[in-house]
């Protein structure tokens, strides 16, 4: 075979190394929740179905059960934050920090998912409503929706936000202030379940 027949047959596939991609270039670090309060390892809790408490899936709207970091441009407008990505969704990282931040600050056996085989006359579920960047207010919110199933049929809610102002639109910042946010919000959902 003869040069200008081997470049003939190779030119349209290097033509084509330059339009493949196999994914999108991956951000220079992923976003993470970790809590103010850890339990030590060896911790352990007991107690009856009268003490433990479930935590459920928690949901969230379109905008947040992403790996994004949603930025409310407008009242309706909403973009992601670039270079800004979670390493999983925003509710199973909050649910996560919720359940450490209860276990550390009660005496409560703490079951974090699920399981439908677990007896326990108290169950929180909720809402991750909002857990991004406002340009507005140049500040991060979280809020979150509980919603806690007590014994019998008896059901409460309420609704707890953390605000933390005066952070620049870039990856890192926003990152550690909703860290912080997320912590307090813990603190208050933790204090309320008691």
């Amino acid at each position: 075979m003869t040069r200008a027949k081997i470049f003939a047959c190779l030119a349209p596939a290097l033509v084509l190394t330059g339009c493949i991609s196999f994914g999108a270039d991956a951000p220079p670090s992923l976003l993470t929740l970790t809590a103010t309060a850890t339990a030590p390892a060896g911790a352990g809790a007991s107690g009856n179905a009268n003490s433990a408490l479930v935590l459920s899936e928690f949901e969230a709207p379109a905008r947040l059960d992403v790996t994004r970091v949603p930025v409310q441009v407008t009242d309706s407008e909403i973009a992601y934050l670039v270079d800004a990505v979670w390493v999983e969704k925003p509710a199973r990282l909050f649910r996560r920090l919720l359940a450490e931040t209860i276990r550390t600050r009660s005496d409560r056996v703490v079951i974090d998912g699920d399981d439908p085989g677990v007896l326990a006359d108290a169950r929180l579920s909720g809402v991750l409503r909002e857990f991004g960047y406002d340009v507005a207010t140049g500040s991060v919110v979280v809020s979150f929706d509980a919603v806690r199933r007590g014994e019998g049929t008896s059901v409460t809610t309420r609704r707890f936000e953390a605000v933390v102002p005066g952070v620049p639109a870039e990856a890192g910042p926003v990152g550690v202030a909703l860290n912080q946010a997320a912590n307090d919000v813990a603190g208050q959902v933790a204090a309320w379940i008691g």
